[in-house]
């Protein structure tokens, strides 16, 4: 039930929802009844596809761009190509970031970057982050 309750708080926590997943890992590695590695993985996991959902948000969003309702202006829209074309999809690897990490996944979509690499990339940022944080917690705590 704990994999399934930190797969869950993970997904949400990628998707604009403001839910923190570290709190959780956090939680089951203090009880200590759960492998480290596996709590690793799930969390990825869970973080990953809540990214996937993103992406697919950005790319089915983007198909709206010219209606009266969209959000998000021609300019804007040309701009935010602009500077994911200066950075690239390396951007992603910011996508563990709170606050920036999933418009940066959203618009990863919507500029139509493909699948593969996408997955890539932000399966590295937030394996890392999660590594990074369960290192921390056994060196601090």
């Amino acid at each position: 039930m704990a994999y399934v309750i930190l797969f869950f708080s993970a997904l949400v926590a990628a998707t604009i929802l403001p839910l923190q997943s570290e709190a959780v890992l956090v939680a089951l590695l203090l009880a200590g009844d759960h492998s480290n590695a596996a709590l690793v993985a799930v969390a990825t996991v869970g973080n990953v596809a809540g990214s996937v959902v993103n992406w697919i948000l950005g790319r089915a969003f983007v198909g709206f761009q010219n209606r009266r309702w969209f959000p998000v202006s021609s300019a804007q829209l040309i701009k935010a190509k602009a500077c994911y074309g200066r950075y690239g999809r390396w951007a992603l690897l910011l996508s563990w970031l709170p606050v920036i990490g999933d418009p940066i996944t959203v618009a990863a979509g919507a500029l139509g970057e493909r699948f593969l690499p996408f997955v890539f990339i932000v399966t590295l940022a937030k394996a890392g982050r999660y590594i990074f944080l369960v290192f921390a917690t056994l060196i601090w705590l």
